[in-house]
């Protein structure tokens, strides 16, 4: 089959290869979309995010990566702001000594494995509609309907969102859908020691050397290798549409490798 798929990239045009890609991975969501739209869980989320929209309209939010950087970034400079964690970020929240404003986290194995953790947190939860199989419905959790396949940005949660191969294109999905106005990374390395085919499950042997915390995906934790490539895909998808809007999104990662997003000094920006 992949011989086939080589075959029609080399006779037929981009455009119509990215077609019968977009048909392909539509037919593949199909399945999904009885749940995705129809189950009480996701009805009750497509009903209360509304309220949400636009709600930080013309502000600013720091989304906070779990790169290495994240350990060098003075982050109690920011308890006055606005901030999105994602998965384990709540590891840093004793050094912070404040709690992110929101919380996002859609990988899998992150959920399953935090599932007892992610309860526990109070703020604002935004998780993958397939959480729903490790994670019970809550005043404050939201479940979002994120898909591997179809790339876009979405200007509305209460639809598909795709994932972009980090939950960093995500935040900036969740970020714009509130109506923040500039978006500043942090911790965003874009730079991971362990390497590997992308997307492949792997198994932590010792401290985590690719997050800020050494037990982020300590030894036995299972977590999926990154997938640089069409990271940057997603992300050049968000700098396109926040800039159309005209809103920005700024890299201030003490370090970062990511080249997308203009760069900022982090502490020019207090």
């Amino acid at each position: 089959m992949s011989g086939w798929r080589e075959t029609l990239k080399k006779i037929l045009p981009p455009s119509a290869v990215d077609l019968l890609r977009e048909a392909r991975d539509g037919l593949v969501r199909l399945g999904d979309l009885p749940d995705a739209y129809g189950h009480p869980w996701r009805r009750d989320t497509i009903r209360r995010l509304p309220a949400l929209r636009n709600s930080q309209r013309g502000k600013r939010c720091f989304i906070l990566g779990n790169g290495p950087s994240l350990a060098r970034t003075d982050l109690t400079r920011l308890r006055d702001e606005y901030t999105i964690g994602l998965n384990r970020i709540y590891l840093a929240f004793p050094q912070m000594g404040f709690e992110t404003s929101y919380y996002l986290s859609i990988n899998d194995l992150v959920i399953e494995q935090c599932a007892e953790e992610i309860k526990t947190l109070k703020m604002p939860r935004f998780v993958s509609w397939r959480a729903h199989r490790w994670l019970q419905p809550d005043d404050n959790l939201y479940f979002l309907y994120t898909t591997y396949t179809g790339p876009r940005f979405a200007r509305d949660l209460t639809g598909r969102v795709w994932e972009g191969a980090t939950v960093t294109y995500v935040a900036l999905q969740v970020a714009f859908y509130l109506g923040f106005e500039t978006v500043i990374l942090i911790g965003v390395d874009h730079n991971f020691t362990t390497q590997g085919k992308p997307n492949t499950t792997v198994v932590s042997q010792g401290d985590d050397p690719n997050h800020f915390h050494p037990g982020y995906f300590g030894k036995g934790f299972r977590w999926q290798l990154p997938d640089l490539e069409t990271s940057e895909r997603a992300y050049r998808m968000a700098r396109a549409a926040y800039e159309a809007e005209g809103r920005r999104v700024l890299d201030a990662t003490i370090g970062g490798k990511l080249t997308v997003f203009p760069k900022v000094d982090y502490d020019s920006l207090f």
